[in-house]
């Protein structure tokens, strides 16, 4: 049975088909604006709207084609067909309006939206009633629900990228069109896929009935009214609502902000004031194979290297409390379980008025820079090494060369016997040499020096003196061979190698210029100065023995040599020494300075966490001192100053730290102290310091008292910042609370501990 078609209702059906595709159009843009249950409003409202219109081009188009039976409609299947064709609106503007629509997401937005509206299709098809049998060809159905997916591919395409236009453009205009034209492509391409045979069997028609021409007038109005409707509403929002503005606005830079964070290729991260993470780019979660779930908040502690955790902690702690940039390099674990270096860095974005309202930050692979620098560094230890043993191979071959050059002046046997002597005498000090080079104290010396000694000079026994620190006296420190002296300690003005600064030569029963140190002393012996940089430091005495009656004068310049270098390792171990010194003391107290407090304080508390044991720390404040400059000048200042190191290195015990903080502010660390002996410890420094008297030119500077602030480990804090801030913060409770007495830490004075710095730069009344 054939049928035919109104060509009337085939246009009405198309341009219904329009209107619905340009009220999906400007609806995709209101739902993609808004939020919230505004977003909800107009998704419903929305879908409700698009599905009608769709589904009203359908039953225009079926009431298109009429048969020479009577057709009528089962009202119950065609609700249903209408709630399909909401249905599949509703899944196409939800799809529409996400911030980014991967392929698989348009994918499958397209199946379920082109399968509702095929499914509305043949539900509506299955809503007939007539004196016929509709039997579908398969092969076309397939065909028209191939396009219904492809037709729903190219108008969410199009609505996502026509969303964002809020004028009525040439472009959307003709997307409608197109897309109006290719929705009942597929309707008619159904309907060809169905065909009717008469059956001469009675249709049922309970709760059927059927379409006038007033009811297709009907439907085509109230669809035209409701897509109208729903036009005029978007068109309303749009321009009509002057805040949506600044919320498009919002949107494109948040847009803006995604687009360049996907962009970049590094790890992009933001956390709100509080520290906890918000957002994460895609190449996070590319590297890690966690979501965004799993990583919100502090949830990206479980991708660092356990090792690198607490000191990445720490810092993000102290950003967050400082507002400082964040700035750390750790570990970060892979999605197949390795560890890669990363570089994290972290700064903070502030409000008009200073204040922290965001934190942005980038984490950038630093693996191939970590092993690039390990290679170099091998690279620079083996050039080293090579060119240490280059060096090494030069002064063998400039010795081996010297005494090749003297053993050319030898003829005889016994004088190349006399050569190889030297050369090893010669190899023996160049080895003493470079042991010497290694000792860190004036002891090793002396003892590397007493030990090559006999070896270097088999047949001469020896002794060494050495100047003491006021060069008043020279005290013997040892001796081989047997040597004997008459005294271990005399004169510098005993020796005439001490007085003239050259060796001193007295020959057996020589009565000319004895040195009076080596009294008793028959046989011969030479005094040879032990000299650095101009400076006499002692001598190396040399004896003879009655098988060796006479020194060798060609030997001179090995003793001069032996002395010269004993001499030049104490120098440098004195300047390293004085240099150590410098660094670690304070000049006016000769206590610890600051920067010693922070290298020893640090390395006790790693020492009080790993034994599980306490540890104190004493901030101690002279009270009043600014007033005791201004009185008695600065001077006296000093003096107290001096008398208050002195007063509190002997009242601490042999393993605790005195340093001078700064300016008249000193710190006590106390190994091993809980909180009760420590309090005790600032009780008792602070009743001797009021026992102190303090003398300047000869008149009193009155009563000492001190302020003395307690804090101990774990309990004030588990860092050193957090500790000495603790205890800072105790200091200045004693002080406003009348100073002349300790306080102990609270969680409050920490807190307050900032307070303190910046009112500490105004005080006046120390």
């Amino acid at each position: 049975m054939n049928g035919s078609y109104d060509h009337r209702l085939v246009a009405l059906s198309i341009v219904l088909a329009m209107v619905a595709s340009y009220a999906a159009l400007d609806l995709a843009g209101r739902v993609t604006s808004a939020h919230g249950w505004v977003r909800a409003v107009w998704l419903s409202c929305g879908a409700a709207a698009m599905g009608l219109g769709i589904w009203s081009m359908h039953y225009v188009g079926m009431l298109a084609f009429t048969l020479p039976t009577p057709v009528f409609y089962h009202f119950p299947t065609v609700v249903l067909s209408l709630l399909a064709a909401i249905a599949a609106s509703a899944v196409a503007l939800f799809v529409v309006s996400q911030t980014r629509m991967t392929i698989w997401q348009g994918i499958a937005g397209s199946v379920v939206m082109g399968g509702g509206i095929a499914a509305m299709h043949y539900i509506g098809m299955a809503a007939m009633r007539c004196a016929a049998v509709i039997v579908y060809d398969r092969g076309i159905v397939a065909l028209s629900i191939v396009l219904a997916i492809v037709i729903s591919m190219v108008a969410l395409q199009l609505a996502f990228r026509l969303r964002d236009e809020n004028r009525t453009s040439w472009r959307k205009i003709i997307s409608a069109l197109v897309m109006g034209s290719a929705v009942p492509l597929m309707h008619y391409t159904g309907m060809w896929a169905a065909g009717f045979h008469i059956s001469g069997i009675a249709p049922d028609l309970t709760h059927a009935g059927g379409i006038s021409t007033i009811g297709v007038v009907s439907i085509s109005a109230i669809s035209f009214a409701v897509l109208g409707g729903a036009i005029a509403s978007s068109f309303f929002d749009r321009f009509l609502g002057l805040h949506r503005g600044d919320l498009n606005a919002a949107r494109e830079r948040e847009l803006y902000f995604h687009t360049m964070a996907e962009a970049i290729p590094e790890i992009i991260w933001t956390a709100d004031t509080n520290g906890a993470d918000d957002y994460f780019n895609q190449k996070c979660f590319d590297y890690t194979g966690l979501t965004l779930e799993q990583l919100r908040g502090a949830g990206w502690t479980i991708m660092v290297h356990p090792d690198d955790l607490p000191v990445c902690a720490a810092h993000w702690e102290s950003a967050l409390r400082t507002g400082e940039p964040y700035d750390v390099q750790y570990r970060l674990r892979r999605k197949d379980g390795t560890y890669r270096w990363f570089l994290c860095r972290g700064n903070p974005i502030r409000d008009s008025k200073g204040k922290i309202i965001k934190w942005f930050g980038t984490c950038t692979d630093i693996e191939d820079q970590k092993k690039n620098q390990q290679i170099l560094e091998e690279q620079i230890l083996e050039r080293t090494t090579q060119l240490a043993d280059i060096n090494t191979q030069l002064q063998n071959e400039m010795i081996e060369k010297d005494f090749a050059r003297n053993e050319l002046d030898r003829q005889n046997e016994s004088m190349m016997r006399e050569l190889e002597k030297r050369t090893q005498r010669a190899t023996m000090l160049a080895k003493m040499g470079e042991l010497l080079q290694s000792c860190v104290s004036r002891d090793e010396v002396i003892s590397a020096a007493l030990g090559f000694a006999p070896k270097i000079f088999p047949t001469v026994p020896g002794a060494m003196a050495l100047l003491d620190a006021s060069r008043s006296v020279a005290e013997v420190l040892g001796s081989w061979s047997s040597c004997h002296l008459a005294t271990p300690v005399f004169e510098p003005i005993s020796c005439w190698a001490l007085r003239t600064g050259h060796p001193h030569l007295v020959a057996a029963g020589d009565s000319t210029a004895p040195c009076e140190h080596a009294a008793g002393v028959k046989n011969t012996y030479l005094c040879t100065p032990i000299l650095a940089q101009g400076e006499t430091l002692g001598i190396v005495h040399f004896q003879t023995t009655d098988e060796v009656p006479e020194l060798d004068a060609s030997e001179l310049s090995f003793k001069t040599t032996f002395a010269g270098q004993v001499g030049l390792s104490i120098a440098n171990i004195r300047l390293r020494e004085a240099l150590r010194t410098q660094s670690v003391r304070d000049a006016l107290t000769g206590l610890y300075n600051r920067r010693y407090l922070e290298e020893v304080l640090a390395r006790e508390v790693r020492r009080a966490a790993r034994a599980a044991q306490s540890l104190g720390i004493l901030m101690i404040d002279l009270d009043h001192f600014k007033s005791f400059n201004d009185t008695y000048g600065h001077d006296a200042g000093d003096a107290v100053l001096r008398e208050t190191a002195a007063s509190l290195t002997k009242s601490i015990r042999a393993e605790d730290f005195v340093c001078r903080f700064g300016g008249e502010e000193f710190v006590v660390i106390l190994p091993t102290a809980d909180l009760g002996a420590s309090s005790a410890r600032a009780e008792r420094v602070r009743l001797k310091m009021k026992e102190l008297t303090v003398l300047h030119q000869g008149r009193s500077m009155g009563m000492l008292t001190i302020s003395v602030g307690v804090a101990v480990f774990p309990a004030h804090g588990t860092s050193p910042q957090e500790l000495m801030a603790a205890a800072d913060a105790a200091l200045y409770e004693a002080k406003r609370n009348g100073r002349d007495q300790v306080a102990l830490a609270s969680l409050k004075s920490v807190e307050e501990a900032g307070m303190h710095s910046a009112e500490k730069s105004v005080a006046s009344g120390k």
